[in-house]
């Protein structure tokens, strides 16, 4: 028969797993924000941040190898508290705001491409021109203005009086 209380109960003293925790965190958070925008595809760095951590930290729980649920419960509840406090932070204080999270960089300027940002992201001409290309753009003349948006994805602004088409339609399979 399982002993109830040390499957739900806590083995490690719940400041050690919150300081743990909120260590790993903003470390984590810190690290990401540094790689860069482009790494993260569709999401934003801190939501792959929360994902990744919480799904740790509850499989740790779940496959027994944390000492206790309970341990589980404070540790993700250590994240997610984390999490949603960065944001108050940024949200109430702009500044502290830009320090947290990503901005947009601009890659094309009236049709000038800024190299300094494509060397920051390790982005190429080529990929960028891609990126292009999903606008219906086939030129960067075209582009009045280009940014690298937090998520990782390329946001275009066409030189007005040069409409960009629509992407072309996937073929039916």
């Amino acid at each position: 028969m399982p002993d109830w209380g040390e499957v739900f109960g806590l083995t490690v003293p719940v400041l050690e797993i919150v300081a743990r925790g909120s260590v790993m965190f903003l470390a984590l958070t810190v690290l990401l924000r540094v790689v860069g925008q482009r790494e993260a595809g569709g999401l934003g760095i801190t939501d792959i941040l929360i994902v990744v951590l919480v799904a740790d930290a509850a499989g740790a729980g779940m496959r027994g190898e944390a000492g206790s649920i309970g341990d589980s419960l404070v540790l993700v509840g250590t994240i997610l508290f984390w999490s949603v406090a960065l944001d108050a932070l940024g949200y109430r204080w702009p500044a502290l705001g830009r320090l947290l999270k990503a901005r947009p960089k601009p890659l094309i300027e009236d049709g000038r491409l800024n190299r300094r940002a494509l060397r920051r992201e390790f982005m190429s001409r080529d990929e960028l021109e891609s990126q292009l290309r999903l606008h219906g753009l086939t030129d960067i003349s075209q582009v009045k203005r280009a940014w690298l948006e937090p998520n990782g994805m390329v946001s275009v602004l066409p030189v007005e009086g040069k409409p960009s088409e629509e992407p072309p339609e996937r073929p039916a399979r």
